[in-house]
């Protein structure tokens, strides 16, 4: 059979790639050896977040009599929070096998390995079936990285799969590793009744995002009574008759239920025929490619995690159109400069641009400005005026660099600040902009006020 495009792998990248293939007037297939969405809709982005939903009814409920609502103690039954999750995912599942029907996309289910730059063998099942295409697109993904010593065993030493398929909320949870996925579950089993230890190697928690936001995610969780230990390594986790007992460099043991590693992810690059044809790797496994996508050999192009730009479903999309649009001759290229970033604790995070670190690092003088969300109409309507905007401006051309926020809605708040640095808007430009009043979007202007010292309610 032969194709305009092979695609390896069926995630946010993947799949988006072949769609747009496809609707470019190109024949495209797809390989995927699990369920289409790739770890984003089944195993990650999507079933977290209808956890998280069901965490922020619970919360909801139980702060009902703030707003003079009274209600009994709720009552959460796991199971049905589950079966829910799960049908969310089925249903988005589903939503992709009926848009590669309408753009007549074959989906092949198995495992491919590359035999040259024009040819793709797939195993499926006893079958194997020799794919031919004048160019392929690997979209692997990547997988949760795992330590020895951290004793895994998917029973009570978990990654972020198993955590997704619990069927009881455990009564105490360690989690090693303060990362996004770390944070997220904390909140997740933390508000469900699970005592949450969690251990970071850093010095803060989220150590990658501007440190005043970490800072105030760092004092909430801990405020919810999560142990939080940082500058702490674990030399090694043993099974018990109780769980598992977790031993630190500096001696200290804790017990818990179960522990969840959450360490970072390790790139599907492995048994995928690479070596054999010749595409270049880096030094952590990473398939090397320029701003087209395209691999050191012809015809072969690489995005999402296995290029080990940004570990986020969205980029893995951007990248898939990219390189759909390349393969099927029109002009594009990627851009990294804007990329926004979600975390779904609560409050919520979310980051665009450079932090103040990162500025001072490369020398640039910048100007800074902060809002709190105490001060706007709206997050106090709400009962969730926890947070606050910060945007980081060029000292010298007044261009918004970065905007960081920790507060309500965080996540829809930051395509406004995505948008700015994106398009290099001024401060002016945000702050000459009419923002709807009550809205929790006010904050982001008030942070760009004051940037000048010019906030009206700052």
């Amino acid at each position: 059979m032969n194709y305009d495009a092979v695609v390896i792998g069926g995630g946010p990248g993947g799949y988006v790639a072949a769609i747009r293939i496809a609707q470019l007037g190109g024949k495209v297939a797809v390989v995927e050896k699990n369920s289409l969405g790739g770890t984003c809709l089944n195993r990650g982005c999507i079933p977290t977040k209808s956890l998280i939903a069901a965490v922020e009814k619970l919360c909801a409920v139980d702060n009902a009599a703030e707003f003079g609502i009274e209600v009994g103690k709720p009552v959460v039954n796991f199971e049905k929070v589950q079966a829910r999750k799960e049908d969310v995912v089925n249903k988005l599942v589903k939503g992709i096998e009926f848009l590669f029907k309408k753009h007549k996309i074959e989906f092949i289910k198995g495992e491919a390995k590359l035999k040259s730059n024009t040819e793709v063998e797939v195993k499926s099942g006893d079958e194997v079936i020799a794919l031919q295409a004048s160019n392929i697109i690997i979209a692997t993904g990547s997988s949760p990285a795992l330590i020895s010593s951290l004793g895994y065993n998917g029973t009570t030493v978990i990654t972020s799969e198993e955590a997704l398929t619990l069927t009881e909320v455990p009564k105490s949870l360690l989690i090693i590793g303060a990362g996004v996925i770390g944070c997220e579950f904390a909140y997740i089993y933390g508000n469900l009744g699970a005592e949450i230890t969690m251990v970071e190697a850093a010095p803060n928690i989220l150590p990658l995002l501007d440190k005043d936001i970490s800072r105030r995610l760092q004092m909430n969780f801990k405020k919810k009574n999560i142990v939080i230990k940082t500058k702490m390594t674990i030399k090694q986790v043993k099974e018990t008759a109780a769980g598992i007992e977790a031993i630190l460099e500096n001696g200290e043991v804790i017990t818990a239920e179960k522990a969840l590693i959450s360490i970072g992810r390790q790139l599907n690059t492995q048994n995928l025929g690479l070596e054999e044809v010749g595409v270049a790797l880096g030094e952590k496994g990473e398939i090397l490619v320029n701003d087209k996508m395209e691999t050191n050999v012809k015809g072969i192009y690489a995005i999402g995690d296995v290029v080990n730009k940004y570990q986020l479903a969205h980029v893995a999309s951007s990248q898939g159109l990219v390189a759909a649009e390349n393969i099927m001759g029109k002009e594009a290229q990627m851009e990294y400069h804007a990329v926004p970033s979600c975390i779904f604790t609560n409050p919520q995070i979310a980051s665009v641009g450079i932090t103040e670190q990162e500025a001072k690092d490369k020398n640039i003088p910048v100007r800074v400005g902060k809002f709190n969300f105490m001060a706007n109409g709206k997050a106090l309507s709400m009962g969730e005026a926890e947070g606050m905007v910060k945007v980081i401006a060029c000292k010298d051309t007044d261009v918004v660099l970065g905007v960081h926020l920790i507060g309500p809605n965080a996540s829809d708040l930051i395509a406004e600040a995505a948008l700015a640095v994106q398009k290099g808007l001024t401060v002016k430009d945000i702050t000459n902009t009419i923002h709807a009043h009550p809205t929790l979007a006010e904050s982001v202007m008030e942070a760009a006020a004051n940037v000048h010292g010019l906030a009206i309610h700052g």
